[in-house]
C-alpha cells in the first residue's frame, strides 16, 4: 500500500524580530515614569533650596559631580574602547589554530555576533561605575582647587600643612582612579588580542605575538607600571598618617627605611616602565619580566622586610629613645590639630576638710549649682507642663542662661513640641494639615526648688507667661514649626479672610476641650499652591492627598526638612553637625543653636579618633534625645560654624565662627555668600552661645593621654588617664559620663563663668580601675554678654591637674560613698516607702574652697503612670565628709560646719559680689565675726527678698519693683560697710518661686 504525502500547507507569517508596538509603549510608558520620578526629586530639591537662598549649594554640588562624573567616564571609557577597537582593527586576517586552541575558533563563532554590541557595552558599564566613585569624591575636588595655606609647615617634609588637607587626597584619588583604568585597559587588550587571534600559544611552546599586539600590550603595560611608580612616590607623604607604628606619623624605621625605599622603588618602577615599553619596538618581553620581577622583590625587601627587621633588632631594644623624636612630633600635632595645644594647666592639691566659711570666695559658684537634673525631669514637665496629649517634650532638656532681673541664670529649657505618637494626629488631615507645630517655651531656674520639689517655673503656661514672655505675654513667637520632634511635613497657609484650621493651642471652653485656631503667617516651605507642585510633592512624599485633598489650597505652603540638624546637613553636607541642638529665646524668636565642625582626616601625625566613640556616652545611649556624631574618622576638628535655625520659619544662618580655620576658609571660598561673619550676630544671640559638647568630648578623649607633653614620659604611659563611667546609671553595661554645663569659677579666674565640665580618673592597668580623681578640665563656654562682644576667654581649657599620688575620691568612689552611708540609705529606704522609686540625679563636680565639692540631687518619684520625680534631698560630699538634706544649704552647712559661707538659695545676693553676701572673716572658734551695720543691711536685704518673692506670687510688679530698689540700697550698705570699692547693679530674688501649675 503506497501512502501519497499531504500537500504541503501555505507558509505561516513570518516572525519579524522587532518588538512589538504594545511592548514598545509600555517600555516608554515605564521609562517616562520614571525619568518623572527622577525630575520630581531633583527640582523639589531646587525648589528647596531656592527657598532658604542657598541654590548655590545644590547647583555647585551636582555640577562639581556632573564634572567628575564626565570626566570618569571618558578616562575610564574611552581607553578600554580604545583597546577593543584596535585590537580588532589589526587582528590578524588568518589566525591559526594550533593543536593547543582546538576551542578558540567556537568561542571566536559565538563572540562575533555580539561583538559591536559589547565593543560599546563594556567600556560603556566600566565608565559609568568608574564616574560614580569618582564623583562620590565631589568636596575633595572642591577643596582642591580651592585650597588654602595653613601657615605651618611639616617637620618632614617642609610642606605646608595644606598640602596633605586639601592636595593630596585628590591626587592620591586620581592616582588610584588611573590606575584601576590602566589596569583595566591592560586586561582588555590583552583578552581582545587573545580573541582575535594577536595572542597565541606558540607551536610548541611560548606565546606568540602580533606586533600590533606587542605594541599595544607594551604601551598598556609601561604606563600601567610609571602609574604605579607615582603611586609609591606619593606613598612617602601619606606616610605622615600612618598609624601603624607606636605613634601616629612617620616614626624612626620610616624615617631610615621606609621613606628611602619608597622612593627608590617609584624610580626604578619608572625604569622599569621604560624597558617594558622598549617591546614597542624590540622583543624584549623576556628582559621586561625579569625587571618587573626584580622590582617586585626590591618592593618587597625594601618597603616590606627591611623596616620588619630594622624595627625588630635595632628600634625594639632602643624604643624608647629613638622613637622620642617622632613622639614629640605626634603630640604637638595632635594637640595643635584637635585645639588642645594652649590647654592651661594647673597643678592642684585638693583638700578634704571643710572648714566653716570656706565657700565665701567660692559664693557664686555655690549660688549657682545647678540642682534641676535635665535628664531626669522631662517627665515633670510633661505633667506639669504638657497641657494636652499632642505635645511632648524631649528625654533630655537642654541647658542654657537667661539674664534675669540683671542676674545671669543657669536655666533648664525645653520646647512644648508635637508629640508624633499622638492619637490626635492619626487621619491625614490631622498629620499633614491640622496638627503643624508646638507652642511655648518651658524654663526652669537650673539652682533653685520649687513647692514640693517640682521644678521653679521662670517661663510655662500656655498662652507663655514669665520672665522671657514679659508681662503682655508677647516677648517672643512661641509656635515651632521647625524642630526635633516636628511631622515628616505639614501644609500651611490659606488665603486672607479664610477660617483658620492649625491648632494653635488648647483653651478653656466649656466642655474643656476648646482651642484657638491660626493660619500660617510665616514663610518656611516652597509654595504648593499649583497642581504642578503639588503633583511633584505628591511623588516625592508617595501621598496622593497632597494632590486630592481640597485643604490644599493656592495660599498653601509645604514644610519639610524640619529637624533642626537634618535642616542644616543638607545645606551644608561639608560640615559635621553637633548631636545636641538647644533652643533659646533670641530676638523675640525661637532660634535652635547648633555647632557645626570642619574636620580632616589628613593632618600629619596627628592621631585619629573616631568621632562615634569620643562623642558616646551615657546621654547619647540611654535618653535617645542626644546623638553621638557619625562613625567618622578624622585627626583635625575645629567648631568653625555656629548656625541658628529659627522655629517659626526655619531661616538657616550659618556663622563664621573661627574664620582663622583654614578649612572653613576654603569652604567660604567655594561658598562665598553660605556664610555670615560672626561680626553681625546679634548680642542677644552671642549671650546663648556656649562651648560646644561634642567638641568638648573628642577634646577630654584626646587629653586623657595627650595632657603629657614629654615624649619619654608619654612613651610609658604610667600617666594616662581614662573617663569615668556614669555612676548614676544602672545595668551590666556602663557608659562614659557625660560632660556638665556648670557656672563656675576654675583656679585663675577672676569670676565665675558658664563652663563645661568633665573629670578624670586613672587608666584601668591589668584589668583593674582605680576610681581615684586625677584631672578636672573645664571648658569656659560662655561666649559672650548682650552687648554683642565676644569674651576673650571663650573656649579657655582649664586641666586641674592632681598629684599622682593623690587618693581624692573620683566619681565613682563619691556615688559609692553615698550609696553606703547607714544614715543616707536609711532615710532614703523611708522614701522608698509606698512602692516610690528614689533616682539619683547627675553628679556634679566643682572646683571649690579649695578642694572638689561633688554635689547630687535625689529625685523621687511615686507609683502610678502619672508620676514623676521631684527633688527632695541633696546630697554633698567634700573629701570624706557627706552632707544630706532637703535643700543644698543644709548640705553644705553640713560639711562645712554650719557655716559654709554661701547661700545656694540666695542668688541675687551671690551675684551681687564675689565674695558672697558677707565678706567679713571668720574668729578663731570658726563663727563669723560680723559687724552690726553689716548684719543689719543684710537683715534688712533678705527682708526684702521675701517681699520680691511674694510680689512675684501675687502678680504685684510695682510691689515688685519697690522691693527690689530696698534690696538693692541693702546691699550697697552691707557693702559699703564692708569696704566695698563697687556696689551691685541688680539682684534677683533669693527665695523659691513656687511651681505653677500646668
Amino acid at each position: 500500500m503506497t501512502f501519497a504525502s499531504a500537500p504541503p500547507g501555505p507558509a505561516g507569517p513570518k516572525k519579524s524580530g522587532r518588538p512589538s508596538p504594545l511592548m514598545l509603549t509600555i517600555v516608554s510608558v515605564v521609562v517616562l515614569v520614571g525619568l518623572f520620578v527622577v525630575f520630581s526629586q531633583i527640582y523639589t530639591d531646587v525648589l528647596w533650596f531656592d527657598h532658604l537662598g542657598v541654590l548655590s549649594v545644590f547647583t555647585t554640588e551636582w555640577a562639581t559631580k556632573g564634572i567628575l562624573f564626565a570626566i570618569g567616564f571618558l578616562v575610564m571609557a574611552v581607553p578600554v574602547w580604545a583597546c577593543l577597537f584596535f585590537a580588532h582593527r589589526a587582528r590578524p586576517v588568518y589566525a591559526p589554530v594550533t593543536p593547543r586552541q582546538e576551542n578558540l575558533e567556537r568561542y571566536r563563532e559565538a563572540f562575533e555576533p555580539i561583538r559591536r554590541v559589547l565593543t560599546f557595552a563594556v567600556p560603556a558599564v566600566l565608565g559609568f561605575l568608574g564616574a560614580v566613585a569618582l564623583s562620590a569624591a565631589w568636596q575633595e575636588a572642591l577643596q582642591f582647587v580651592n585650597a588654602t595655606e595653613f601657615g605651618t609647615t611639616d617637620p618632614q617634609f617642609g610642606l605646608d600643612i595644606g598640602f596633605y588637607v586639601f592636595t593630596l587626597p585628590m591626587l592620591s584619588i586620581g592616582l588610584d582612579f588611573v590606575s584601576m583604568v590602566t589596569l583595566l585597559t591592560f586586561l582588555a587588550s590583552l583578552v581582545a588580542h587573545y580573541l582575535y587571534g594577536g595572542v597565541r600559544p606558540g607551536e610548541e611552546r611560548g606565546i606568540e605575538l602580533t606586533k600590533a599586539a606587542r605594541i599595544q600590550l607594551a604601551l598598556a603595560a609601561a604606563v600601567l607600571v610609571l602609574v604605579q611608580a607615582g603611586r609609591i612616590f606619593v606613598m612617602r607623604y601619606t606616610n605622615l598618617t600612618n598609624d601603624t607604628g607606636i605613634v601616629t606619623g612617620v616614626t624612626y624605621t620610616a624615617d631610615h627605611v621606609t621613606l628611602p625605599a619608597l622612593l627608590i622603588v617609584s624610580v626604578a618602577a619608572v625604569i622599569v616602565a621604560l624597558v617594558v615599553a622598549a617591546n614597542a619596538v624590540a622583543n624584549t618581553w623576556k628582559l621586561s619580566l625579569v625587571s618587573v620581577a626584580m622590582l617586585a622583590v626590591l618592593g618587597a625587601i625594601s618597603i616590606v622586610g627591611m623596616p620588619i627587621a630594622i624595627q625588630q633588632f635595632q628600634v625594639q631594644p632602643s624604643e624608647q629613645s629613638l622613637e622620642a623624636e617622632y613622639i614629640g612630633r605626634n603630640i604637638e600635632a595632635t594637640r595643635q590639630a584637635y585645639g588642645i595645644d594652649d590647654v592651661e594647666v594647673i597643678p592642684y592639691t585638693p583638700t578634704t576638710e571643710g572648714e566653716s566659711g570656706a565657700l565665701r570666695e567660692d559664693a557664686q559658684t555655690a549660688a549657682s549649682i545647678r540642682l534641676l537634673d535635665p535628664n531626669l525631669v522631662s517627665d515633670t514637665f510633661r505633667q506639669l507642663q504638657q497641657q494636652r496629649s499632642f505635645y511632648s517634650f524631649p528625654e533630655q532638656l537642654d541647658v542654657d542662661r537667661y539674664e534675669i532681673d540683671g542676674q545671669m541664670q543657669d536655666t533648664v529649657i525645653a520646647l512644648r513640641e508635637l508629640n508624633p505618637d499622638s492619637q490626635a494626629t492619626s487621619s491625614w488631615v490631622n498629620q499633614a494639615i491640622v496638627y503643624t507645630h508646638g507652642f511655648g517655651v518651658v524654663a526652669a531656674y537650673g539652682n533653685r526648688q520649687g513647692n514640693d520639689g517640682q521644678p521653679a517655673f521662670l517661663e510655662h503656661n500656655i498662652p507663655p507667661s514669665g520672665a522671657l514672655s514679659g508681662p503682655a505675654g508677647d516677648g517672643y513667637e512661641p509656635r515651632i514649626y521647625f524642630g526635633e520632634n516636628s511631622p515628616r511635613y505639614s501644609i500651611v497657609g490659606a488665603p486672607e479672610g479664610s477660617d483658620p484650621v492649625e491648632i494653635d493651642y488648647p483653651a478653656d471652653g466649656e466642655d474643656g476641650s476648646g482651642q484657638v485656631y491660626n493660619t500660617y503667617s510665616g514663610d518656611g516651605g516652597p509654595s504648593v499652591g499649583d497642581p504642578f507642585h503639588r503633583l511633584l510633592y505628591a511623588i516625592k512624599f508617595q501621598d496622593e492627598q497632597i494632590v486630592l485633598s481640597e485643604q490644599v489650597n493656592e495660599e498653601s505652603q509645604i514644610l519639610y526638612d524640619r529637624d533642626p540638624r537634618e535642616r542644616i546637613q543638607k545645606v551644608a553636607p561639608f560640615l559635621e553637625v553637633d548631636g545636641d541642638p538647644y533652643p533659646a529665646v533670641i530676638d523675640g524668636r525661637i532660634k535652635w543653636i547648633v555647632d557645626a565642625y570642619t574636620t580632616s582626616s589628613d593632618y600629619p601625625y596627628s592621631t585619629p579618633s573616631v568621632l562615634q566613640d569620643a562623642t558616646q556616652d551615657s546621654n547619647t545611649e540611654l535618653t535617645g534625645s542626644v546623638e553621638a556624631l557619625p562613625p567618622e574618622e578624622v585627626n583635625y576638628i575645629r567648631n568653625s560654624v555656629k548656625v541658628t535655625v529659627d522655629a517659626f520659619d526655619g531661616q538657616v544662618d550659618l556663622f563664621a565662627w573661627d574664620e582663622e580655620d583654614p578649612v572653613l576658609q576654603t569652604w567660604m571660598k567655594i561658598f562665598p555668600d553660605l556664610f555670615t561673619p560672626v561680626s553681625e550676630m546679634s548680642g542677644e544671640l552671642m549671650s546663648h552661645v556656649r562651648y560646644p559638647e561634642d567638641l568638648f568630648k573628642v577634646q577630654r578623649t584626646l587629653l586623657t593621654r595627650y595632657h603629657v607633653s614629654d615624649a619619654n614620659a608619654f612613651y610609658t604611659g604610667q600617666d594616662f588617664w581614662t573617663t569615668p563611667a556614669d555612676p548614676t546609671t544602672s545595668g551590666e553595661q556602663s557608659f562614659m559620663q557625660p560632660p556638665y554645663y556648670l557656672t563656675l569659677r576654675m583656679p585663675g579666674q577672676d569670676t565665675s563663668a558658664f563652663s563645661l565640665t568633665s573629670s578624670f580618673i586613672p587608666r584601668p592597668s591589668n584589668g583593674q580601675t582605680r576610681n581615684n580623681l586625677t584631672g578636672f578640665l573645664a571648658a569656659n563656654a560662655d561666649a559672650g554678654t548682650e552687648d554683642g562682644v565676644p569674651h576673650d576667654d571663650y573656649g579657655k581649657l582649664r586641666l586641674l591637674q592632681l598629684p599622682r599620688n593623690t587618693t581624692f575620691p573620683g566619681p565613682g568612689q563619691a556615688q559609692n560613698n553615698f550609696n553606703t552611708e547607714p544614715d543616707i540609705q536609711q532615710s532614703l529606704n523611708l522614701l522608698r516607702q509606698g512602692e516610690s522609686q528614689v533616682e539619683n540625679g547627675n553628679l556634679l563636680t566643682l572646683p571649690v574652697a579649695g578642694g572638689l565639692l561633688y554635689v547630687q540631687p535625689v529625685y523621687v518619684r511615686s507609683a502610678g503612670e502619672t508620676s514623676y520625680p521631684v527633688l527632695q534631698r541633696v546630697l554633698v560630699a567634700f573629701g570624706e565628709q557627706i552632707g544630706f538634706a532637703p535643700t543644698l544649704d543644709e548640705a553644705l552647712n553640713q560639711v562645712f560646719g554650719g557655716d559654709s559661707g554661701a547661700s545656694a538659695g540666695d542668688a541675687g545676693a551671690a551675684g551681687a559680689t564675689e565674695e558672697g553676701a558677707s565678706g567679713s572673716a571668720g574668729t578663731d572658734d570658726g563663727t563669723a565675726a560680723v559687724d552690726p551695720t553689716v548684719a543689719g543691711a543684710l537683715e534688712e536685704a533678705r527682708t526684702a527678698m521675701e517681699d520680691s518673692d511674694q510680689a512675684l506670687r501675687d502678680g504685684d510688679f510695682a510691689a515688685y519693683g519697690e522691693a527690689q530698689n530696698r534690696l538693692r540700697a541693702a546691699l550697697e550698705e552691707a557693702m559699703e560697710a564692708e569696704g566695698a570699692t563697687t556696689a551691685p547693679t541688680d539682684a534677683a530674688p533669693a527665695t523659691e518661686e513656687p511651681a505653677p501649675q500646668g
